[in-house]
């Protein structure tokens, strides 16, 4: 069966259903699927499109699942997709919602998640050597990343901000220090 809209949503709903730890943590998870299974998009484009959905208003999770959907099959295709990524979590929520009170003093399912947490971590740490590879990250420029996580971090600096300078040094490294070809 090649029904490339059941096909995303099926594969959203998947990563939606069993991510947890939000947006960031779905990144491996959808290099796995839609880069090495099913070859919808390589792993170049899939750092645009990442980066496109950081810094797009929204949730992270819905905003990449809408590109890659998007880029599959138009405006249906992101339909299908953002149905899939976002229907796991609002039927978890509904769900608990409608239990939160038997078991919001449970000690196993908080040590249940106490364990999940660490791994959560993780799973964020992994995609982003990941991404640092495909970005071309280098011990030669290594001092940009890092110094954008820290003026967040540590300054409080926004994301936006961030994003937007770098554009904007980006354009001047490229046109006027090291022109691209």
């Amino acid at each position: 069966m090649n029904n490339v809209y059941l096909e995303s949503f099926k594969t959203f709903f998947k990563i939606g259903a069993v991510t947890f730890g939000g947006g960031y943590a779905m990144i491996p998870i959808i290099e796995t699927e839609v880069v090495d299974k099913h070859k919808w998009v390589n792993k170049e484009e899939l750092l645009d499109l990442i980066a496109i959905a950081q810094s797009t208003p929204g949730v992270f999770a819905v905003n990449i699942s809408t590109f890659i959907g998007y880029k599959l099959r138009g405006t249906k295709g992101a339909v299908c997709a953002t149905a899939g990524a976002a229907l796991p979590s609002f039927l978890i929520i509904l769900l608990i919602a409608l239990f939160f009170h038997q078991f919001q003093d449970n000690k196993i399912i908080a040590s249940i998640f106490n364990g999940i947490r660490p791994a959560v971590v993780a799973l964020i740490a992994v995609p982003t050597f990941n991404l640092a590879k495909s970005a071309k990250i280098t011990l030669s420029n290594c001092w940009i990343p890092i110094a954008c996580a820290l003026a967040i971090y540590v300054l409080g600096v926004s994301p936006i901000i961030i994003l937007i300078a770098a554009g904007i040094c980006g354009y001047i490294y490229g046109k006027y220090i090291k022109p691209t070809e």
